[in-house]
């Protein structure tokens, strides 16, 4: 219980201010599993659910004894959401696992898909955010429900192995780091910061692997041909 108590009580002293050391593990452990993502390892998966489980208990604040921090409900549903689709996703990937230690083969979205993704983060964000509203999260409250449906559909991708994921997670990082920094959620900030560099490096990482997958088409050879005069 001590350990515990020192884990949900511990700050790490910056500038005159502090972070939350929960916060910075949690964001580590984040990292880690999209790093194992863009190397298509199935431990990607548990490694993010630990960090989804103490980014719960920050954005939690005042449930958790933190009472100076804002609740962004968006950010705490989004871990539950996290943890649901990560045990999705991480059986997905040991079922699918293949040779070179690789769990998922990269595959590009359908267009009716891709069309359903789109849909899906704009009428979610509608739907969602009145709701988040009414449970009182931070303001602007449709910034918190874009990135919790932007998120929601991201990891959903990630399990299904479609490329398109990491510009989902474009369009999150672009609302959630202003969110996070004026909601004093600095170190996630930062992360979320550095993930918009990073989903962008994924892209084309997969973009590639993408490439690399689809088999070549074998050239016919020029005597295979039929001639104008060959018959018919």
């Amino acid at each position: 219980m001590d350990l515990l108590r020192w884990l949900f009580d511990a700050q790490i002293p910056v500038a005159g201010s502090a972070l939350l050391l929960r916060e910075v593990l949690g964001n580590i452990f984040g990292l880690l599993s999209a790093l194992g993502g863009m190397r298509r390892k199935v431990w990607a998966w548990p490694v993010g659910i630990i960090g989804n489980v103490l980014l719960l208990t920050v954005f939690l604040g005042s449930l958790f004894g933190s009472a100076s921090t804002a609740n962004l409900l968006g950010q705490a549903g989004r871990q539950v959401m996290f943890i649901a689709v990560a045990v999705y996703g991480w059986n997905r990937w040991r079922q699918a696992r293949g040779s070179g230690g690789h769990a998922v083969t990269p595959v590009w979205a359908s267009g009716r898909a891709r069309l359903g993704l789109a849909a899906g983060m704009v009428l979610g964000t509608v739907a969602l955010t009145p709701l988040f509203a009414a449970l009182g999260s931070y303001e602007p409250v449709w910034a918190d429900a874009w990135t919790f449906v932007g998120s929601l559909l991201a990891t959903f991708g990630m399990a299904r192995g479609w490329v398109e994921f990491w510009l989902i997670w474009v369009a999150v990082d672009v609302v959630g780091v202003p969110l996070l920094f004026s909601a004093g959620y600095y170190a996630t900030a930062f992360m979320y910061l550095f993930y918009g560099a990073f989903t962008i490096a994924g892209f084309f990482v997969w973009v590639r692997a993408q490439q690399r997958s689809v088999p070549a088409v074998p050239a016919v050879p020029a005597a295979a041909v039929p001639g104008p005069g060959a018959a018919r």
